[in-house]
């Protein structure tokens, strides 16, 4: 029993008290205690296996994700306790997506605590930047954790996790579906491409909804238009109108600068496209002495006199001109779309 004395761990007789030479001395770490996986390859077989099993619902629950988007309908709704009457696409996306994320991260943290190593190894502070010799011994810790993960060597986990983390980002790429359908070729033409020189269409002030003459439109003034048959009360003015509005104004013919322009015109008449051609706000100011077109949005300014050329702001390109004419009746008529996409520019537009 002499090991248990004071003596025997170097304390002394009386009041002497034992100092050491560093009050906060390193316990060290704890003796590494191996876990059931490490001696028991069976164990291990099992471990693999569920980790495998939480990549495969991953996977299952990704296909699921895309099966409820593309079969259930958006309205419509099921009773789900405690959480009442809820729209069963959005439980079903949020459920499976969930579910299939949640997977992921527990194969991974199961996969780390039964499989990997769990060694503990001391790192001393360095500085920042790392020397050749820390770089390579970054690179052999990188081969030696690869090793010990058993990525390598456990088929069924390597190749369950790729197929999880390869079939997850699909549920982001169908939620793509949703920014709409593809424009076709909505973008290039408006309204007025119902227009023909046998089917012309009038042009119809927008304030009092009645077909313009020339005779209507004083020289300085500005006046706004909309195709004929463009009703308020339809349920798709707003989305037509945003494409198919015209600015209307009156320009000495000897003022007006461009010959393209003003053959595109009528005694001085010129419709442009109402539309900005920076991110499409309306345009409504108008300089008469200069003939300027003035965004109030982004302060774009055009140059109505000289084909709607940008002459200052982040505009792109001129606005669009729309051919005009008048009919047997005097009325102002236009029997084509404009030459070139109206509005905001985009990565197909032509000009």
């Amino acid at each position: 029993m002499s090991e248990n004395l004071p003596e025997a761990h170097g304390a002394s007789h009386g009041t002497d008290v034992v100092s050491h030479d560093d009050p906060f001395a390193d316990p060290g770490l704890p003796a590494h205690e191996p876990r059931r996986t490490d001696i028991d390859e069976r164990a291990a077989k099992r471990a693999e296996r569920q980790v495998s099993l939480l990549f495969v619902v991953s996977m299952l629950a990704t296909i699921g994700f895309i099966a409820s988007y593309a079969s259930i309908d958006a309205d419509k709704l099921v009773y789900i306790f405690p959480l009442g009457k809820v729209s069963a696409l959005n439980f079903a996306l949020g459920t499976t997506l969930g579910l299939a994320l949640f997977c992921i991260g527990a194969g991974a943290v199961h996969w780390a605590r039964t499989l990997m190593s769990d060694h503990e190894l001391p790192a001393e502070r360095h500085a920042i930047e790392a020397d050749d010799d820390v770089r390579n011994d970054v690179i052999e810790q990188f081969k030696t954790g690869a090793a010990e993960s058993g990525f390598g060597r456990r088929k069924m986990i390597r190749n369950t996790l790729i197929g999880s983390m390869a079939l997850v980002p699909l549920a982001g790429v169908v939620l793509l579906r949703d920014l709409g359908p593809t424009p076709g070729k909505k973008l290039l033409h408006t309204g007025w491409v119902d227009a023909k020189p046998s089917q012309p269409i009038k042009l119809v002030n927008m304030n009092t909804n009645e077909p313009m003459k020339p005779e209507d439109i004083v020289q300085g003034s500005l006046t706004f238009a909309k195709p004929e048959g463009l009703e308020e009360s339809a349920e798709d003015f707003q989305q037509k109108i945003a494409k198919d509005a015209l600015m209307i104004v009156r320009i000495a013919p000897e003022d007006i600068k461009d010959s393209e322009s003003r053959e595109k015109g009528f005694e001085g008449i010129l419709a442009y496209s109402k539309i900005c051609t920076h991110v499409g706000c309306p345009i409504s100011l108008y300089e008469q002495q200069t003939h300027h077109a003035l965004c109030p949005c982004h302060q774009s300014t055009f140059d109505l006199a000289d084909g709607a050329r940008v002459i200052f702001g982040p505009a792109g390109h001129p606005l669009p001109q729309l051919k005009i004419t008048t009919d047997e009746q005097g009325f102002l008529i236009a029997t084509g779309d404009f030459d070139e996409p109206v509005g905001p520019s985009y990565w197909e537009r032509p000009r």
